[in-house]
């Protein structure tokens, strides 16, 4: 008899990020909150050893909407450059009006699809 493996908690998190939708962002928190494991420290944690570049890292703030992890970025001045492309304005490392463009998985994801 096969069994799966449970995804790890990297997995997890890389899952939800990947889900973020084009043009919109969510905070290192709200994954958490998603997930119900570990804290926003942890999600941020975890996106600094994906490689960035293969999920939209890029998607995933601080709280106050703040680039936080800009200098994990091959350059500091990607994370910024991928978000305007998606038409996400951004002032002095920040999101303008990060309200708008907050997506909590919460409000669209089921767990149950993640931790299966």
């Amino acid at each position: 008899m096969k069994t799966e493996k449970a995804p790890s908690y990297f997995d997890m998190v890389y899952a939800v990020t990947a889900s973020i939708p084009f043009g919109r962002v969510t905070n290192y928190g709200a994954i958490a909150d998603f997930l119900s494991l570990g804290s926003a420290r942890m999600v941020g944690w975890a996106l600094n050893k994906c490689g960035h570049l293969s999920i939209p890292a890029h998607r995933v703030v601080n709280r106050k909407g703040e680039l936080s992890g800009r200098n994990q970025f091959p350059t500091p001045t990607i994370m910024q450059e991928l978000l305007e492309q998606e038409g996400v304005e951004i002032k002095d490392n920040k999101i303008v009006d990060f309200k708008t463009h907050f997506w909590h998985p919460g409000e669209y994801l089921k767990l149950e699809e993640f931790i299966r």
